[in-house]
């Protein structure tokens, strides 16, 4: 059965404001997350796998699978349904290799060269952005926008998600590109109704 990249959840505790990471991933599902990945920057190993085992019973309960960002330890030994990885991590291909070839795979790209490479390498699917100005992550370069992301999806077979920025106001012209998803993090955690907002945006993605 395919992957619904439809609305992809990205993880940022400090967005929460102190409210519950797992009640709000919860929340975030009801209203129509299609996929969560657990992103933890500044935490130990230890605190990283125990939130991640707890974080997959969580999500595979509803039938989500959960992605682990950047830590291809923490995705092996917590038995996450996957890994996502950026320009500065692993080599995609060792990454594979160590990952095994059933496990999804995502590679963060910002252009058409890099989408190429991360096909021809083993990804299943990529991360394409930021496409928008954003807050949320600050290891992003400039902004690729629209076009960048149409040509991206014009070039490759494998599913495509728009990432950075993206919330209710732009989210029809980001659908126009023909991507396949798009990846929050801040229009759905920073929300004061997490599963109102997640169903909102759900809603206007597939209409």
């Amino acid at each position: 059965m395919p992957l619904d990249y439809s609305l992809y959840l990205i993880t940022d505790r400090s967005i929460l404001n102190g409210r519950d990471l797992f009640q709000a991933v919860e929340d975030s599902i009801k209203g129509g997350v299609t996929l969560v990945q657990l992103r933890e920057k500044n935490i130990s190993s230890l605190d990283f796998y125990n939130i991640a085992v707890k974080m997959k019973k969580l999500v595979n309960s509803y039938g989500i699978p959960l992605i682990i960002n950047d830590r291809l330890d923490i995705a092996l030994a917590s038995e996450a349904d996957g890994l996502h990885i950026g320009q500065e991590d692993l080599p995609l291909e060792i990454t594979r290799k160590l990952l095994g070839p059933h496990k999804i795979l995502g590679y963060s790209v910002a252009n058409v060269e890099q989408a190429l490479f991360g096909q021809s390498k083993g990804a299943d699917y990529l991360g394409a952005g930021t496409v928008y100005p954003t807050s949320s992550k600050s290891d992003t370069g400039l902004a690729i926008g629209t076009e960048v992301l149409k040509k991206i999806k014009q070039h490759v077979s494998l599913p495509v998600v728009g990432i950075g920025g993206i919330g209710i106001s732009n989210i029809e012209e980001v659908k126009m590109t023909g991507i396949d998803g798009i990846s929050l993090i801040s229009a759905i955690l920073g929300s004061v109704d997490i599963e109102g907002t997640s169903r909102a945006l759900f809603n206007i993605w597939r209409k």
